[in-house]
């Protein structure tokens, strides 16, 4: 499939739903444990999520778009999540990750990108140079990413329990 905004939109904006559905209500276990030394539990995930809103993405593309000639883009603390307060409700933060994501869309699309548009470039201080389009697709496949490594991470929870069936589930196999 070629990229298109409005397919990338699609994802983007259904993520937080997601996340509310699969997250909201279930006990700590669920949300709390990861895999093991320096993995993610769910909780971890929601905020990076949260961070890459705040200080990737739209950040990102503001600089694409800019008319400065710096396009060199700020190095993403991926781990940044993991010095905040852990105590802070699921619900809220997913509500906040709601909040920054619905921002986050309207300022897309107040942008009123073009085609020419999708081919600016930035530039990623690991990578070199990347496009919009490109950036916009990793925002959409970054999202769909963390959303299977969730599923995995609680599936990876009863990993023992579920016995026999393991030779059935490939979420539980590395």
């Amino acid at each position: 499939m070629d990229f298109e905004l409005h397919k990338s939109i699609e994802i983007l904006e259904k993520t937080p739903q997601v996340l509310e559905t699969l997250l909201v209500g279930l006990s700590r276990e669920w949300i709390e444990n990861n895999e093991g030394e320096n993995t993610w539990s769910p909780y971890d995930i929601v905020g990076h999520l949260i961070f890459g809103e705040k200080t990737d993405w739209i950040v990102r593309i503001k600089t694409i778009v800019s008319e400065s000639e710096n396009k060199l883009f700020e190095p993403f603390d991926r781990f940044s999540q993991l010095n905040k307060d852990q105590n802070e409700p699921i619900n809220d933060l997913i509500k906040e990750f709601r909040v920054l994501r619905e921002n986050n869309l309207n300022e897309l699309t107040s942008l009123h990108l073009t085609q020419k548009d999708f081919d600016r470039i930035g530039i990623h201080p690991e990578f070199g140079n990347v496009t919009l389009r490109q950036l916009i697709s990793t925002w959409a496949v970054h999202d769909l990413g963390h959303i299977a490594q969730i599923s995995r991470v609680m599936a990876r929870q009863y990993k023992k329990e579920v016995g026999p069936w393991i030779n059935y589930l490939g979420i539980l196999k590395k």
